[in-house]
C-alpha cells in the first residue's frame, strides 16, 4: 500500500465509522516502509488539521455536491498542493485522478482533474474571513477558547495546525542518553535533546516507531514533555508506595517506575481490562518490575486503600482538548458531549484524596486547556476539602511551551 493510498483509507474509515485517526493509521501502517509510513501519518493529519479550509478552496472551484469518497480524494489532493512543497504537483494531481477513478467512477476523476487543474493555474486561493474556517476549528470550539483565552485564541488554533514533535523519554533503568543516540544514529534516525528536560529527546521523522530495534529492546518510550512533567511534579523517590489511577495508556506510570529507580510499589489502574494489558506489555519491554495493574474505576472508593499511598497520580479523563495537534479529529467532536466531565472529575479526584498519606501528594492533570476542567475542579475540590492545599499548578500551552496542551496541579495533604 502506497501512503496516499494509506492515507485515503483512514480518512474513509474516520468519515464512515467515526473512527479516531490515530487508530486506524495505527493498523494501516503495520509493516509499511517508515518513508512511506511517515507520508502517509503526514498526509492523513494535515487533511484532518485543515479540513474546513480544504472544503473552503474545493468549494470554490468544484460546482455542486460532491460524492464523498471525491470530497475525502480532493482534500487529500489539496492539501499536498498547498502545504508539502517537496510533493511534485503532477504527481498530486495524478494520483488523485487515479484514486477517483478506483474509487468512485470515470466521471469523478475527470472532475477530480478538473478542479485540481483550475487550483494549478489560479493565481492564489480564497483567504476566508473568520478564524474557524482559516484554521479549521469548528465555530463553537473557536468561541468557546475566545472566552477563555481572548487574543491568544489565533496563536493556539495556529499551533494546533502544526505538525507535533515526537518526544521520547530515555528509559534510565536500561540505557543513557548517549547510548541511545548512537542507537538511534545506528537505524538512521535523527534527533535533538530537548531544550529543558533531561533523558529526553525529539526524534525526526520515523513512521513507525515499532520497528525501531531501540524501541523492540526497551530502550525508550513516547511521551509529551507536559505529560512527564505532571510526574516530576510529585517528586517520586525509591521505596514509595505510588497509584496511578487512571493510567492508560501508561507512560505517567513508567517514568514515575524511573524515578523511583525501580524499587518501591507503583500501583497502575484503569476502568478498561484490554488497556491493563497494554500496561503491562510496555512495562515488560522497559524491565519496570514494581509495576502491577489493577482494574478500578477510578471514582468508585476501595477501603484497602484508605491513607496508604505516598503519591496519587490523577491524570482523569477530560476532553482532550490540549492534543489536537496530535489527535485533529477531536477539534470535530460534540463539544456538549463534554459538558458533563468536571463532575466525573471532581468525584475522581475527592475519591482518589482518600488514598494519599499524611504529608503525601495528590497530582491532578488533564489533557485539556479549559479552565471548567482544570482551575475549576480544583478550586471546589480545595473548598470542600480544608486538608489539602495546592502548591503548584501549570497550564501548558502548545503555542507558549511547545508542548501539548495540558494542566497539572500539585496537591499536598496536610500532616
Amino acid at each position: 500500500m502506497t501512503a496516499r493510498e494509506a492515507a485515503l483509507r483512514a480518512l474513509i474509515v474516520c468519515r464512515k465509522d467515526g473512527a479516531w485517526s490515530n487508530g486506524a493509521m495505527k493498523e494501516l501502517l503495520q509493516g509499511m516502509d517508515r518513508r512511506e509510513a511517515a507520508l502517509a501519518s503526514r498526509l492523513c493529519y494535515g487533511v484532518l488539521q485543515n479540513r474546513m479550509l480544504l472544503d473552503f478552496w474545493i468549494r470554490a472551484f468544484a460546482k455542486g455536491k460532491l460524492q464523498p469518497v471525491v470530497q475525502d480524494i480532493l482534500r487529500l489532493a489539496v492539501y499536498q498542493l498547498r502545504f508539502m512543497d517537496k510533493i511534485p504537483a503532477s504527481a498530486a494531481v495524478n494520483e488523485a485522478v487515479k484514486q477517483a477513478k478506483h474509487s468512485a467512477n470515470l466521471q469523478a476523476s475527470r472532475l477530480v482533474n478538473g478542479v485540481l487543474r483550475s487550483i494549478l493555474r489560479a493565481e492564489s486561493l480564497p483567504e476566508p474571513s473568520d478564524l474557524a474556517t482559516k484554521y479549521s476549528h469548528p465555530q463553537e470550539l473557536v468561541t468557546l477558547l475566545e472566552a477563555q483565552f481572548g487574543e491568544k485564541t489565533e496563536a493556539l488554533l495556529k499551533s494546533n495546525n502544526e505538525v507535533p514533535p515526537i518526544t521520547v523519554q530515555v528509559n534510565t533503568l536500561k540505557t543513557t542518553a548517549a547510548r541511545l543516540a548512537l542507537s538511534l544514529e545506528a537505524e538512521g534516525i535523527g534527533f535533538a535533546p530537548h531544550e529543558h528536560l533531561e533523558n529526553c529527546l525529539i526524534l525526526g521523522t520515523t513512521g513507525n516507531l515499532e520497528q525501531l530495534s531501540a524501541f523492540r529492546d526497551g530502550l525508550f518510550y513516547v511521551q509529551d514533555a507536559a505529560a512527564r512533567m505532571a510526574v516530576e511534579a510529585a517528586e517520586l523517590k525509591p521505596g514509595m508506595r505510588v497509584l496511578d489511577c487512571c493510567s492508560a495508556p501508561g507512560g505517567k506510570s513508567f517514568w514515575a517506575a524511573m524515578c523511583m529507580e525501580n524499587r518501591g510499589e507503583l500501583i497502575s489502574c484503569d476502568i478498561h481490562r484490554h488497556k491493563l494489558k497494554l500496561i503491562e506489555n510496555g512495562a515488560q519491554r522497559l524491565g519496570i518490575e514494581i509495576l502491577s495493574t489493577c482494574l478500578a474505576d477510578a471514582s468508585v472508593r476501595n477501603d484497602e486503600w484508605i491513607g496508604q499511598m505516598d503519591t496519587v497520580i490523577c491524570d482523569v479523563p477530560c476532553s482532550g482538548l490540549g492534543v489536537i495537534r496530535k489527535k485533529p479529529d477531536i477539534r470535530y467532536k460534540d463539544l456538549k458531549q463534554t459538558e458533563g466531565l468536571p463532575e466525573l472529575q471532581g468525584k475522581i479526584l475527592v475519591n482518589q484524596a482518600e488514598y494519599v498519606k499524611p504529608n503525601g501528594t495528590l497530582i491532578y492533570s488533564t489533557c485539556t486547556i479549559l479552565r471548567r476542567e482544570n482551575e475549576a475542579v480544583v478550586e471546589a475540590f480545595l473548598q470542600s476539602h480544608p486538608n489539602f492545599t495546592a502548591q503548584w499548578s501549570k497550564t501548558y500551552l502548545p503555542c507558549d511551551d511547545q508542548t501539548d496542551g495540558f494542566f497539572i496541579c500539585k496537591l499536598r495533604r496536610k500532616p
